[in-house]
């Protein structure tokens, strides 16, 4: 065999063994993204804006008494779920946990719409009894939500504390360090450090 070939057949398995590091290096990334979410909730310039006051809707409540918005002097968490939402069911154990943690200061309400006998299986199912559930589509047109989960926190004066698209705890979470911060999001932020 001349040195030609040889050189030929070298650069071949080099080049084999590089498209092996690209495709486990591509994979390891996947996997990253898949176990890193983003940190802050994605929020929506649609629907009322930061720090204005929440339209005052009477609403009916699934599991009581009709619940007025933004009123009663206590703070208010809305989430947007649906029956159908894997993400949405699996964030109710945090929203129990917020609700017992947070009780003292923060109403925790339920929101969707659609047929009520689907809402009531999910209520039953998942133990929601003592949450309000509002079942309401003029509140999620107030709000223009176009995506679930997704999640107002509504302070005790009435307005828009902060609000946004929620896919785990910690993006749920972030909705409160929003507003005890001022800054709206973790994008807000990082767009505020880089200018």
């Amino acid at each position: 065999m001349s040195l030609l070939g040889f050189a030929v057949i070298a650069l071949w398995v080099v080049v084999i063994l590089q498209l092996g590091v690209i495709f486990a290096l591509a994979r390891q990334v996947g996997i990253l993204f898949e176990r890193v979410s983003p940190v802050g909730a994605m929020i929506s310039s649609n629907g009322p804006e930061l720090g204005e006051t929440v339209p005052a809707l009477v609403l009916p409540n699934l599991n009581g008494a009709p619940l007025t918005l933004g009123q009663g002097g206590r703070s208010q968490l809305v989430f947007f779920l649906s029956t159908s939402c894997p993400i949405c069911k699996a964030l109710l154990p945090a929203l129990k946990s917020i609700r017992g943690d947070e009780g003292k200061w923060l109403d925790v309400i339920l929101a969707s719409d659609g047929r009520e006998t689907l809402h009531r299986k999910l209520i039953e199912a998942e133990g929601l009894g003592a949450f309000p559930y509002v079942l309401s589509s003029e509140l999620g047109m107030n709000f223009k939500v176009a995506k679930l989960p997704f999640a107002v926190l509504i302070d005790d004066r009435g307005t828009v504390a902060s609000k946004g698209l929620v896919n785990s705890r910690e993006q749920l979470e972030s909705l409160f360090t929003a507003s005890e911060t001022g800054i709206p999001s973790y994008q807000a932020a990082v767009a505020g450090m880089s200018s």
